[in-house]
C-alpha cells in the first residue's frame, strides 16, 4: 500500500502567460458575443491572431454562412461592467497559461477562453483529483467517498467535484482542510442548490476555490450541468465515480474524462443497488476499480511527471481558407443533417481542402445553424 507523503507537488506547468487587460477585455466580448462557445473562439483566435480582429469579422462571416438576422456581439461597454462587477466581489477572469487556470483544463480544445475563479488561486496549481456521484447517496457512499477525499487530501491532491448534493458534497466538506475545489455550472452568484452557500463560503475562504464560466446572473439550465462535468474532468488528473445510477450525470462525467485522456476509477457496489449499477459498469468497461485512496495515488503518479501538452498554435494548424466559393457551402450544407457526422468524414466525402471546410463550418456556427458534438462532430442545428 501506498503511504500518503502530504506534498503532491505542482502540477506539471509550462511558461506561464499574461494577456494584457485590453485583451481581456476584447476576449470576454469575444466569448459573450452570439453563437461564440469555446470551440468556435478557438478558432476564431487561430484564425484572426487576436480577439478584436474576430470581433471585426463576426457579421460577415455569420452573414455568409447564412444567418438571417445580425447576432448580438457583446460590447465594450457590457464587457467593461462584467469585469467590474466580477472584481467586486473577488472573481478573476483569467485566460488559458495564466497563473491560476488549471494547467490541465488548458490543454482542452474546448476550455473556456476565460474562466471565472474566486478563491485561493494557487489550488488550482495543483494536482487535482475529480470525485462524482449519486445525489441521492447511500450512507455507505457519502462515508467512503469522505474518507476518499480526506486521505488524498492528506496525500497532497486536491479535490475538485461540482457542489451537488450527496457525494459532491461530501467530497468537498472532508477536503475543505487541504484544499477543494467547486466548480459551477452557474454563475458565481447563482449558487445551485442554494443550500450549499455555506458551504461555497467555508471552500473559497478557506484553501480552495470556485470556477465557472458563465456570466454573472446566468442561472444554470439542465444543459449547462454536463458544460460544468468536463470542466471538472479536464482539470483532474482523473475521476473517481462512487454511486452512480445508469444516465446518470456522473458516468457523462466518466465518459468525458475517457474522451479527454484522463483516469477513470470507480467504486463497486451492490448488484442489488440500482445506485452502484453504472459504476459497476464502467469497472466492466475498463475504468480502475477503487477500494481505497492508495489506488489512485499509485495510478496517477507517473502521469504527474509527464509534460502537457498545449493546443495547437496558430503556426501549427492549417490555416482557414479566406472566402470559400458559395458552391462549396452548398456541397457541406447538403452534406450535413441533423444526424451528426464527423469533420473526418466531411472532408474525405467532399474532397475539399480542410481549410475551405473549418472555414464553412466556422460560418455556419457564427450564423446558428451549426451544433458541435463531443468526438469532432458536427450536425446542423
Amino acid at each position: 500500500m501506498l503511504e500518503p507523503t502530504g506534498d503532491a507537488g505542482v502540477d506539471a506547468v509550462s511558461t506561464i502567460t499574461e494577456i494584457s487587460e485590453a485583451e481581456r477585455l476584447d476576449r470576454l466580448r469575444l466569448i459573450r458575443s452570439d453563437n461564440v462557445g469555446p470551440r468556435t473562439f478557438r478558432s476564431l483566435l487561430l484564425h484572426f491572431g487576436s480577439a478584436r480582429a474576430a470581433l471585426e469579422r463576426l457579421p460577415d462571416l455569420a452573414r455568409r454562412g447564412g444567418a438571417r438576422a445580425s447576432a448580438r456581439i457583446c460590447s465594450a461597454d457590457d464587457a467593461r461592467r462584467e469585469l467590474a462587477a466580477s472584481r467586486k466581489l473577488g472573481i478573476s477572469l483569467l485566460a488559458p497559461g495564466e497563473a491560476g487556470y488549471p494547467p490541465r483544463l488548458a490543454t482542452l480544445d474546448d476550455a473556456p477562453p476565460l474562466l471565472g475563479i474566486r478563491g485561493d488561486i494557487d489550488s488550482l496549481m495543483r494536482p487535482l483529483i475529480g470525485i462524482v456521484g449519486s445525489r441521492n447517496a447511500s450512507a455507505a457512499g457519502l462515508k467512503f467517498a469522505g474518507q476518499l477525499a480526506r486521505e488524498l487530501s492528506d496525500a497532497g491532491f486536491v479535490i475538485i467535484s461540482g457542489l451537488a448534493r450527496g457525494i459532491d458534497q461530501a467530497a468537498h466538506r472532508a477536503s475543505l482542510a487541504g484544499g477543494t475545489i467547486a466548480v459551477l455550472a452557474g454563475g458565481h452568484d447563482c449558487i445551485y442548490p442554494p443550500e450549499h452557500e455555506d458551504l461555497l463560503a467555508a471552500i473559497v475562504t478557506g484553501h480552495g476555490a470556485a470556477i465557472s464560466e458563465m456570466p454573472l446572473g446566468h442561472e444554470p439550465r439542465a444543459r449547462d450541468f454536463p458544460r460544468r462535468n468536463r470542466l471538472i474532468s479536464g482539470s483532474a488528473l482523473g475521476v473517481i465515480v462512487v454511486e452512480a445510477a445508469h444516465r446518470s450525470g456522473s458516468l457523462i462525467t466518466a465518459r468525458m474524462a475517457a474522451e479527454q485522456g484522463r483516469e477513470v476509477f470507480a467504486v463497486p457496489g451492490s448488484p442489488l443497488d440500482p445506485r452502484a449499477a453504472g459504476t459497476n459498469d464502467l469497472i466492466k468497461q475498463g475504468a480502475t476499480l477503487v477500494t481505497e485512496a492508495a489506488d489512485i495515488i499509485r495510478a496517477v503518479a507517473p502521469i504527474m511527471g509527464r509534460p502537457l501538452q498545449l493546443p495547437l498554435r496558430e503556426d501549427e494548424e492549417e490555416p482557414f481558407a479566406p472566402d470559400p466559393e458559395s458552391y462549396d457551402r452548398d456541397q457541406i450544407v447538403a452534406l450535413l443533417g441533423p444526424t451528426p457526422v464527423s469533420i473526418d468524414d466531411l472532408i474525405r466525402i467532399s474532397g475539399l481542402a480542410p481549410a475551405v471546410l473549418r472555414t464553412v463550418l466556422l460560418e455556419l456556427e457564427l450564423a446558428g445553424r451549426l451544433e458541435r458534438h463531443g468526438g469532432g462532430l458536427v450536425s446542423l442545428s
